[in-house]
Parts: C-alpha cells; structure tokens; sequence
C-alpha cells in the first residue's frame, strides 16, 4: 500500500474541490450577498491542504493498485462531504457541524434528504453549492479525476472500477480518459438541454440550472420549500419527469443510441425492466388515486407518475405529498426506494440489473430442482453472466439488506418509530432523500439528534459508493502492505 501515492491523490482531489467553490462564490457577488467570503475562504483551505499534500509527498510509483484504488475512491468521497461542509460552516448558515456535513453529504451522494426547514431564506449562492454538489457527485468526482489523471501519469482504470456504480463495468472507448470525457459529454449535453427547456417554463435561469443539476444528478435539492409542486406546472413536471427517466437510464445506453445505435435501449434487459417497473407502478399508483377520489384521472396520473420516477430514479422530487395517498401507493414507493435506476446511471439503491440476477438466480434454483442434473447458465440478453459476478450480486444484495436493517435497529434505539426509522435508512441508502413518517416529504430532517443524522450520513455514503468500496476500509488485512 503506497500511502504516499494515496494522499497525493487526494491532495489533487482537494483542489479540484477548491475550484468547484469559485462559481458560488461568484453567484453571491452577482446578487450582493456577503456570503462569498466562506466561499473563497474554503476554496483557499482546500487549496492549500491538497497543494501541501500534491507538492510534499513523493509516492514510489504512479501505477494504482486494487487495493489503492479503493482507498482513494472511499476516502475522497468522504473528503469531499467534509470539504462541501465548510461554506455552510463559514457562512454561519448552518453553524453546526453534523447539520453541514449532513447537507454536504447529501448534496454530493445525490440523496438530497435537508435539514433545512426553509430553503427559500437562503442566499442565492449557497442554493447554487446544493445543487452543484448533486451535479458533481451525479456521474462521480472521482470519474471526473479520472479524465484528468493520465496527465499526472496515473492509471485511471482501477479508479474507475471504484466509483463507477453496477456489478459490470462498460468502457465505451478503448482508453479510460476517454470513456470519462465521452461521459461527461453526454451528461453536460443532457444538462444544457433540461436547462433550456426548463427556461422556457416558469422558471427563472437560475431556478432552471439548479433544478436540472438535481434531476440530471436524480438528486433532489430544489430551490423552493414545495419542490417541484410549488410551480403548480403541468409542463415544468413532464420537463422533470423526461429527464429523471433519462438520468435514472444506463449512459452508455444514451451514447450508443447518440452514436447512431437506435435499438440500444430495447435490446438492454436491464432498460426493459426499469421501463416495465415504471409503467406497472404509475398505472397502479394512478388507479389507486382516481378509484379512491384522490384525484381526477388527468393529475392523477401526472402525480403518480412523477413520485414513481422520482422515487425509483432516487431523485427523490415531489409534487404532492404522497404520505395522503392510499397506504398501499406509499407501501409501493417504499419498495420502489430499494430497487433504484439501472446500473450505470447517476441514480442510487440496488440498481435493476442486481434485481434482474436475482430473479434470473431464483429461476435457476427452481429449474435445477426439477432437473438436478441440467446447466443452466444465467444470461443478460446474449451475454453469459459469469458466477463470479453473481456471487458479488448476492453478496451485495445480502450485505445491502444487512446494513438496512442494523441502521433500522440503530435508529429504532435513538426513540425513533419504526416507520420513520425503515423510511429514512432506505431513503439514504438508496439515496432516494425523502421518506415515511417524520422523514416524509412534508418534513426534513432537521429535528433528529445528531447521533441518527451521524448515521444516515454514514448510510448515504455507503450507498452511494455501493457498499463495498467503503466497507473494505474497515478491514485491517485491507491496510496491510
């Protein structure tokens, strides 16, 4: 384990934060607001420790290893929800330290669960900071290291192996620098065009940007203390639901379809059971609203629609509060917050291709208990999965629900009800945000004590790099050289 090696690179990694930091500051100059003080105060800290440790050590080598790619990949996600916590800290905004590092983590693992009662008081700059940290942790901070590394002389492979979410990793170019531009390339186009589009609607340029950093990110962060359903926009809300479909969709997916491959889509097994679980839960939730006189059939369908996508794509957006929707709808969206997008995308939870392995894996065991002695290999399309990918799907999928229900427990134990408690550990491990109970998505996380805010933190953290990659750091054989 080359420790040197592993803090130089977090050292480049704290400056590239610093540099995050400078558009928000100069959204506050823009508007008058004296809070870009703790923008450029952070961006000078941040600055100066990654200089310190990018200048001072000297690694013996410039190759990663595994084991050095994870520690890189885990360690830099956590000094990044330290480092976004800092405005929030200097401002004086939110003067605590486990509620910033609680928004931070939350900006940057795209759960977009707030402890913020009333977003609509803050400066303009520090709502520019939320959003942008849903953008930047949407396709990955590490990702976006990798396309620069090979100028420092590092491999980038290893790092993305690390961070890039789903049990298979795509490369869509032969080299990795340029599989992390071509996605980012894609991503930033995606972005524009939200933007656009939501420009057009009632929202004003600056509310569109945040926004679609948010849906593209399947963060959440809104600008307005009623989300999405504070426009009251038929329009603004198919905008959104369009592009929380599309960020909650593979990206490799989006390129190949850009590059001229038309039938990517339907051709990906993974893509037809994330289309088939969307339709099936809107037009169950919808049939359940219009049936039960919650709403007409034109809302009706707009808003269980809307939840569905935000809430499977884990983006985490509401136009209603959907804790008044029939028990049933709500025990649907609980499970949906487990499931998430599909591998590949900016979305969190399990990922659709993990819950598709599954149920192939349950097929297998069925059959081969009919015919005992019969090969059965499990495939995704034309492709063989191989069984060490799915020993990793169960191992992941074990561990996942381990984890969910330990936190439930740990929760349970700090007073909190049952409900709120399974709502609001799904709601971070998956990175959905909003959940059941005092989490729901009326509410914020605000009242809870610091010691169950300590833990979602930890919850967001974890999911958002899948498990393993921050689990690993706990095993001491794991530091060992």
């Amino acid at each position: 384990m080359d420790f040197a090696l592993i803090g130089r690179l977090l050292g480049f990694l704290l400056i590239c934060l610093s540099l995050t930091q400078l558009p928000s500051a100069g959204i506050c100059l823009f508007y008058g607001e004296p809070h870009w003080r703790a923008f450029v105060s952070s961006a000078l800290f941040s600055v100066l420790a990654g200089g310190a440790l990018f200048l001072l050590l000297r690694p013996d080598r410039r190759e990663l290893s595994h084991r050095e790619a994870f520690a890189v990949a885990g360690l830099g996600w956590i000094l990044a929800c330290v480092v976004g916590a800092l405005p929030y800290l200097f401002s004086g905004l939110l003067p605590n330290f486990m509620d910033a590092l609680f928004e931070s983590a939350s900006g940057f693992t795209t759960t977009g669960a707030t402890v913020v009662s009333n977003v609509e008081i803050l400066p303009k700059g520090l709502l520019f900071w939320r959003s942008l940290t849903h953008w930047l942790g949407g396709m990955g901070i590490i990702l976006l290291s990798v396309a620069i590394l090979p100028m420092l002389g590092v491999g980038g492979m290893q790092l993305y192996r690390a961070e890039v979410p789903g049990p298979v990793v795509d490369r869509l170019k032969p080299r990795i620098r340029e599989t992390a531009k071509t996605l980012w390339i894609v991503y930033v186009g995606i972005s524009a065009l939200e933007a656009l589009l939501l420009w057009l609607g009632p929202m004003n340029g600056f509310e569109a940007i945040c926004h679609t950093f948010g849906t593209l990110a399947t963060g959440g962060f809104s600008t307005r203390n009623e989300s999405i359903g504070a426009y009251h926009s038929a329009y603004v809300e198919w905008v959104v639901i369009f592009f929380m479909f599309v960020a909650g969709a593979n990206f490799a997916l989006h390129y190949q379809f850009l590059t001229g491959t038309r039938a990517s889509y339907l051709r990906d097994p993974e893509f037809r059971l994330y289309l088939f679980l969307l339709f099936a839960g809107g037009v169950f939730i919808a049939s359940l609203l219009v049936l039960d006189g919650k709403e007409a059939l034109p809302s009706g369908i707009r808003h269980a629609v809307f939840q569905v996508t935000s809430i499977l794509t884990t983006t985490g957006y509401t136009t209603v509060d959907y804790e008044q929707w029939p028990g049933v709808a709500q025990y649907v969206l609980f499970l949906l917050m487990f499931v998430g997008g599909c591998a590949g995308s900016t979305g969190g939870g399990m990922k659709c291709v993990r819950l598709l392995l599954l149920l192939k894996q349950a097929y297998r065991a069925i059959y081969q208990h009919i015919h005992p002695h019969a090969i059965f290999a499990v495939k995704l399309g034309q492709k063989t999965v191989s069984e060490e990918v799915m020993q990793s799907v169960l191992a992941f999928s074990v561990l996942f629900l381990a984890v969910f229900v330990l936190a439930t427990g740990v929760l349970c134990g700090f007073g909190m009800d049952f409900r709120s408690a399974m709502a609001s550990v799904v709601a971070c491990l998956g990175n959905v945000g909003p959940g059941l109970g005092v989490t729901g998505p009326a509410e914020t996380y605000g009242p809870l004590s610091q010691g169950v805010k300590g833990v979602l933190v930890f919850c967001m953290v974890l999911g958002r790099l899948e498990l393993f990659t921050l689990v690993v750091l706990f095993i001491p054989e794991f530091w060992k050289k």
